[in-house]
């Protein structure tokens, strides 16, 4: 099967690492996998770093004809069987170059916020994709609704985790706590991601402030971003020597597992987090909220606590909880490794996309 992916995001994040691990499986298992990409995105660089065809294809409303016949040309010259789109522009003229060369799509949709109504969901989910796939099942029905889709058109296919990549030598884990200068009786709370306002940086902030008294209590925050916005705070909320932020780092596992409680405190935007399948498959126990998907890998009382956005006295109370009560921590963890391997890895994910795939050839 030739199958081509489209993305006209421009970043390096969450959506992107699926869909390169997708094709990088897809070509394990014979297919073909061909890559058009925004020109200068973040997935074009890594894509052929691994050896993929990619065509930077210029993803914009007012280059959209010149898209459609760069995509018409590649679909003709590749032979693709199938496309499958992941955002918004590429969905449009990739499901339009679809239409026209009479090829099947899929259109992926990987965030959890709501797709705007009337025609524009009908036209986009309707009429220019076969099947939908969503990463999380909880928006599969707001879908189904506004683009009037038969359920047997809908999917959901969750952003699976590679255990192999998930080895922490436990030296690492070592290194980065006393990198930190915690001592052993100390509770490390962290969180893992693009900084950035929904991803509730803030709420992490103020749950740290209320428990500042709690001098065993640690915080950090992994990941690059919008660091600037939330740096001088730290001052300001009288957190030095308890929050800190690491910055990006190119492997974030050992950090992740230093971490005795980690939280995801996400506001907007979540399908299934990889950070949060991450740290479960790490044996994490969880902290999160109820946006999205997450609570389909933070099981309240079983891998973890779920709480309402905006709500850092409730991550506070649930910090406190878990910090006190080791086993518990341990309990947590065990049961969150346990759902990733049955349901959340990427083998899951390549099973279940490739069923999708050969149903609509």
């Amino acid at each position: 099967m030739k199958i081509l992916h489209t993305e006209s995001s421009n970043g390096w994040g969450g959506q992107e690492i699926r869909i390169l691990r997708e094709a990088e499986g897809m070509r394990n298992n014979g297919h073909e996998v061909i890559l058009a990409v925004t020109i200068g995105g973040g997935l074009v660089k890594q894509a052929r770093a691994k050896g993929f065809t990619v065509y930077e294809i210029p993803f914009k409303k007012k280059a959209a004809f010149k898209a459609l016949s760069q995509l018409l040309r590649i679909i003709k010259e590749h032979k693709i069987d199938l496309i499958n789109t992941h955002s918004s522009l590429d969905a449009w003229i990739g499901g339009i170059a679809a239409r026209i060369a009479r090829k099947k799509v899929i259109r992926t949709r990987h965030l959890s916020t709501a797709i705007r109504k009337g025609l524009n969901s009908f036209l986009l989910y309707q009429m220019l994709a076969d099947v939908v796939v969503t990463t999380s099942s909880g928006i599969l029905p707001m879908i189904q609704k506004q683009a009037r889709l038969p359920s047997h058109r809908l999917r959901c296919v969750p952003t699976g985790v590679d255990p192999a990549l998930l080895q922490v030598d436990p030296q690492e884990i070592l290194h980065f706590r006393e990198m930190l200068h915690l001592k052993e009786s100390d509770i490390l709370i962290g969180t893992t991601c693009f900084v950035r306002s929904w991803k509730g940086i803030l709420d992490f902030l103020k749950a740290a402030q209320l428990l500042k008294k709690h001098k065993h209590l640690k915080w950090v925050i992994v990941g690059g971003g919008y660091l600037k916005d939330y740096l001088p705070k730290v001052s300001e909320m009288g957190l030095n020597g308890i929050v800190t932020f690491t910055g990006h780092l190119e492997v974030p596992f050992p950090a992740m597992a230093a971490m005795d409680i980690f939280t995801l405190l996400s506001t907007a935007h979540e399908g299934i987090s990889q950070a949060s399948l991450q740290a479960a498959y790490l044996e994490r126990p969880l902290i999160t909220t109820t946006t999205g998907g997450l609570p389909e890998v933070c099981l309240s009382g079983k891998t973890g606590i779920v709480v309402p956005t905006f709500s850092p006295e409730k991550v506070a109370e649930a910090v406190l909880l878990l910090s006190q009560d080791p086993t518990l921590r341990e309990t947590y963890g065990a049961n969150a490794k346990e759902l990733v391997l049955q349901k959340f890895t990427l083998a899951h994910t390549l099973q279940y996309m490739e069923e999708v795939y050969t149903q609509l050839r």
